[in-house]
């Protein structure tokens, strides 16, 4: 007898597909409302590169005198690379990211890998904006405002999307 294969996926890439939100406050971020992440700003528009926001641990050595074998178990968790690559405004409007997110803005970062469809799942980042550079790219490059964000508390991973 052979294992149970894994179920087909339908597969994507995320263009089109992931969003990215940024919501100021949510009463418990393990179980967010809709009216809560509707009062969000949707970034995913203006998002023009966004880091890994995944979930990682280091490995942590455990010997024994029992063998020369070094098992491991896992360590701390970490995040890692909670970045945004935001497109600027030339005028510096209202919506600009500068001044939806400037240094220190804390709140909630919320991936949804595969769209904000219900029942779909959604990651929630406690967060806060640690830096915003405007890096000055040549060669015809759009500008583009890199936000580096500090995780805060342990994420809410694979969280229901709500109606």
């Amino acid at each position: 007898m052979t294992a149970t294969p894994i179920s087909a996926t339908v597969r994507y890439i995320p263009e089109g597909v992931t969003h990215f939100y940024w919501v100021t406050t949510i009463a418990d971020y393990t179980s967010p409302t809709r009216a809560e992440l509707d009062a969000g700003v949707d970034l995913t528009p203006e998002v023009a590169a966004a880091g890994n926001w995944g979930t990682t641990s280091a490995a942590v050595d455990a010997p024994d005198l029992k063998s020369k074998f070094i098992s491991t178990v896992p360590g701390l968790i970490t995040i890692d690379g909670p970045t945004l690559s935001i497109y600027l405004s030339e005028t510096g409007d209202a919506s600009d990211v500068r001044s939806v997110l400037p240094r220190d803005t804390a709140g909630y970062l919320v991936k949804f890998p595969e769209g904000d469809v219900a029942a779909n799942t959604m990651d929630i980042f406690p967060a806060k904006v640690a830096a915003l550079s405007k890096p000055t790219a040549l060669g015809g490059t759009v500008a583009v405002a890199e936000l580096t964000f500090t995780v805060t508390a342990e994420p809410a991973e694979n969280v229901a999307v709500p109606a």
